[in-house]
């Protein structure tokens, strides 16, 4: 008979951990500065994808030309790998382009470093759209040389879970900028 009396207490004490570690999980998910937030979007990414490459002002070199994108979350989810290369082409860093980049949250900030085929590595902060669908890098400082140019914005647009669009302006000498679509459906 004691033990039925104490069984609405175990009932009641099950209930009470269940709504504190729900309302924790709730919390801490909202408690998300809006950098993690574009960040933890970014990893929904993790993949291959492929698209067509479209330049403007026109590049007959580049243009339609079949890209893909590699998304890998790393460090314990700490950070995400971009790699970029033509589609097809061997990773021959000798003859092909085969850019990387890097997103990490830095205090505050969602931060990208991009590891150029030019020779150097700018650096970007996210600022996310008013809608949360995308993700957008503006310019904040540059390391190694800069005569060949360099990427100096970058936009990502997540349409669903299997397509995704990608922007890149690149600065070349004189400040021109050439600016690279990418529309890109998931590979795998």
């Amino acid at each position: 008979m004691k033990a039925v009396r104490f069984l609405p207490l175990v009932v009641l004490a099950s209930l009470i951990t269940v709504a504190f570690a729900y309302s924790e999980a709730h919390k801490s998910d909202v408690q998300k500065s809006e950098a993690q937030k574009s960040f933890d979007q970014l990893k929904t990414l993790a993949g291959t994808w492929r698209g067509t490459i479209t330049m403007s002002p026109p590049n007959p070199e580049i243009d339609g030309i079949k890209g893909e994108i590699t998304f890998k979350v790393t460090s314990r989810g700490n950070a995400l790998v971009h790699e970029m290369q033509e589609a097809g082409k061997p990773l021959d860093p000798a003859k092909y382009d085969h850019p990387v980049t890097m997103f990490y949250v830095d205090g505050d900030r969602l931060t990208l470093i991009h590891y150029c085929d030019a020779g150097n590595r700018p650096r970007m902060v996210a600022r996310t759209s008013p809608d949360g669908k995308s993700v957008e890098f503006d310019f904040a400082d540059l390391s190694g040389g800069n005569q060949y140019g360099h990427m100096h914005h970058a936009v990502f647009t997540i349409i669903d879970s299997n397509h995704h669009t990608e922007d890149w302006t690149y600065l070349e000498p004189g400040d021109k900028p050439a600016h690279a679509h990418m529309d890109l459906v998931r590979a795998q």
